[in-house]
Parts: structure tokens; C-alpha cells; sequence
């Protein structure tokens, strides 16, 4: 729109222009035209006599009339003279032509009538275009808000469209999510119930192959027993610690304590508790110093015959 004002502007002065030239020469020839018919049209001039009537008899000498004479004979008539070649110059009539000034100025009055109507005119169609540009304003406002609010809605269902979008992509990485949850909580389960199982059957395995290890000992321990064996590895055992044993002044013949000893596997001694004595107190400690000192017990000639918890019966005499 700003690129065409100055367009609009030029032909609007040139039809200015154009309609003054037309305005003037339709005013000079309404002039010439009024000039014509006032010169065409103008009546013959009626002669004015201005006199005073009075009575004949209030003029002294005026009552009588004299002798009239008799007429006298016409003169003949003359011909007619030839018209001459030119007409008469006539007089001009009426109202006197009007001056360069006069003219002058009604040319101005013209031009300036001209040139108000041409403003008037520009005005009028600057207001109009000023309507047109506002109309024209409006509708693109209009145009603006409906393109803004179609962008808008636009941008709401996209944003909707979007949050449904994540909101499916969120449920499905949750399901796959479940999915797998619930696969591996189905493979741990499966996992710990076969390790379980494995277990179970190692444990029953163990259980066996310990019961057959056991009622093997104990078959070898039952006959070992019976061959002498645990008796001979006691008897070694009770002579170690009477040679390890220190008698003290106190000790009176005939004593005789059951020991509570513990070992180790290799024979070392862990723990001595001296159950019933006769012994006063001395002789029981000097009883425990003993065992201590006779660690490490001697080796079970039959590995089968080891036991932690040994109960021995100490008789030194």
C-alpha cells in the first residue's frame, strides 16, 4: 500500500490539472457565448424627451392662433444615393467589455473555485482511501487474529496430540517395561527354584554321602574298638599327661578325677574342665597344668577314632 501513494498522488495531479484546463475553457466559452448574445440580442434604444405641459391660456400672447398660410407645393424627391461600400460604424451598446484586470481576477476566482473543488475532491478521496486503508486495516487485522487463533488451535492440538503421543510411547515403554520386569522376575524365580532344587539335591547328596561317611567311621570306630585300638590311643593319651603332671605337696594317695578335655584335629588342646576329683583344689589345677602341658595329645592310631571332646579317668597311682 505505500508503494502505490506516490502513483496515486502524480495521477491525481495530472487529473487536477486535466479537470482546471477543462473548468477554464468551459468559463471562457460560457464568457464568449453570453458576450455573443448580448451583442446579437440588444433592443433598438427608445429616446427619452423631457419636457413640462402647461396651458395655452396662461401664456400671454398664446390665446389666439395667427393666420395659418397657405401650404406650399411638395418638393420633389431626390433619388436614393447608392450604399456605400462599408457599413455605418456603429456604436457599441450596452455594458463596456470588461478589463484585463477584471478578467484577471475573475480567472483567479476561477482558479481558486477550481482548485478548492480539486481540494475538496483530494480531500474527499483521501478520506475515502483513508476508509479503504482502515477497512483494508481491519481486515488484515481480522485476517491476523483468525491466521493467529488458527495457529493457535493448531498449536494446542499439536500439543495435545504430542502429550497423547508421549503419553502411548510412556505406556508402552511401561508395558515392555512390566513385560520385562515380569520376565526376569519369572526367570529369577525359575533360576532360584532350580538352584533351590540343585541345592536340595546337593544338600540330600551331602546327607548321604555324610551318612555313608559316618556309618563307615562308625563301622571302622566299632571295629576299632573292638580290636583294642581306642583303648591303646586312651591309655597313651592318660600316660602323656601324668608324665606331664607336677605333684603337689598336698596330693595324698588315691586320687582319682574324670577330665573334660577338647581338641583340635593335630591333638592341641583347647579346653580343660575337671569334673568329679578328690582332690583338693591345688591337685585339680596342678591336673589341668598337666593336660596343657602334654598338648599336643598323641595322634588316634586309626583316623576313625579322633574325637574332640575326650573324658578321661586320671589315676595316678
Amino acid at each position: 500500500m505505500a508503494q502505490s501513494g506516490p502513483a496515486e498522488r502524480a495521477s491525481d495531479r495530472w487529473a487536477s490539472i486535466v479537470l482546471s484546463v477543462l473548468l477554464h475553457g468551459a468559463l471562457a466559452a460560457a464568457i464568449g457565448y453570453s458576450w455573443y448574445t448580448y451583442k446579437r440580442e440588444r433592443p433598438a434604444p427608445t429616446l427619452a424627451i423631457e419636457a413640462t405641459v402647461v396651458d395655452a391660456k396662461s401664456v400671454p400672447g398664446v390665446g389666439k392662433l395667427p393666420p395659418q398660410p397657405e401650404p406650399a407645393p411638395p418638393a420633389p424627391t431626390p433619388p436614393p444615393e447608392p450604399p456605400p461600400d462599408t457599413q455605418p460604424q456603429v456604436e457599441p451598446e450596452g455594458p463596456p467589455p470588461p478589463t484585463p484586470e477584471e478578467l484577471a481576477k475573475r480567472e483567479q476566482e476561477q482558479k481558486e473555485q477550481a482548485e478548492r473543488e480539486t481540494q475538496a475532491k483530494q480531500q474527499e478521496e483521501d478520506r475515502k482511501r483513508a476508509e479503504q486503508e482502515k477497512q483494508q486495516e481491519a481486515a488484515l487485522a481480522e485476517e491476523k487474529a483468525a491466521e493467529d487463533k488458527r495457529v493457535e488451535e493448531k498449536r494446542l492440538a499439536d500439543e495435545q496430540a504430542k502429550k497423547a503421543q508421549d503419553k502411548a510411547e510412556a505406556d508402552r515403554k511401561a508395558a515392555e517395561a512390566k513385560k520385562k520386569a515380569d520376565e526376569k522376575r519369572l526367570a529369577d524365580e525359575k533360576r532360584l527354584a532350580d538352584e533351590k532344587q540343585k541345592a536340595e539335591e546337593q544338600s540330600k547328596a551331602d546327607r548321604e554321602a555324610d551318612l555313608r561317611r559316618s556309618l563307615d567311621q562308625e563301622l571302622r570306630r566299632d571295629a576299632a574298638r573292638s580290636s583294642g585300638a581306642l583303648a591303646s590311643w586312651q591309655s597313651q593319651i592318660t600316660a602323656r599327661i601324668q608324665r606331664a603332671w607336677l605333684r603337689p605337696a598336698s596330693a595324698r594317695p588315691g586320687i582319682e578325677c574324670v577330665l573334660n578335655v577338647t581338641q583340635v584335629p593335630g591333638g592341641e588342646v583347647t579346653n580343660v574342665r575337671i569334673g568329679t576329683c578328690n582332690g583338693d583344689q591345688a591337685v585339680r589345677e596342678s591336673i589341668e597344668a598337666a593336660v596343657y602341658r602334654a598338648s599336643p595329645l598323641p595322634p588316634p592310631p586309626d583316623p576313625t577314632l579322633f574325637e574332640r571332646s575326650l573324658v578321661i579317668t586320671f589315676r595316678p597311682d
